[in-house]
């Protein structure tokens, strides 16, 4: 009754049949998936992600805003230039990002077995299969 009907299982059933709520389903889980992608790839990046560009700043006398738009200084958390016109650059913290990278590669996991997701799609698969009988 929770859902709303009378019989939820029985309703449950005729619109997981329906083509606009298999679409909407689909649609979510795909803007869901690309959100969690997104997050690992800028996880990846930090933990993975090469340094080159940013240590090349450190050795250039004159450093332009078009050098800096073609360089990758995505791990860079933060840069100071001294007084006396040294450069200092700190990085994101790789160890976390890799930590970070793993919990949400494990949790991905979890979820792809224990989600609505998975338990619409046993629901579909077991209607199909009902269907073909």
């Amino acid at each position: 009754m929770k859902s709303g009907f009378i019989f939820p299982e029985k309703y449950a059933l005729r619109l997981l049949k329906r083509k606009e709520i298999l679409d909407e389903i689909a649609r979510i889980d795909k803007q869901r998936r690309a959100t969690d992608n997104d997050i690992a790839t800028g996880f990846a990046r930090l933990a993975f992600g090469c340094v080159s560009d940013a240590i090349s700043l450190l050795f250039k006398d004159e450093v332009s805003a078009s050098d800096i738009e073609k360089m990758d200084l995505f791990n860079i958390s933060e840069i100071k230039r001294k007084k006396n016109g040294d450069i200092e650059i700190k990085f994101f913290d790789r160890l976390k990002a890799l930590e970070k990278l793993t919990d949400i590669t494990d949790l991905s996991s979890e979820e792809n077995e224990n989600s609505i997701f998975h338990a619409i799609e046993k629901g579909v698969a077991a209607l199909r299969n009902e269907h073909n009988e």
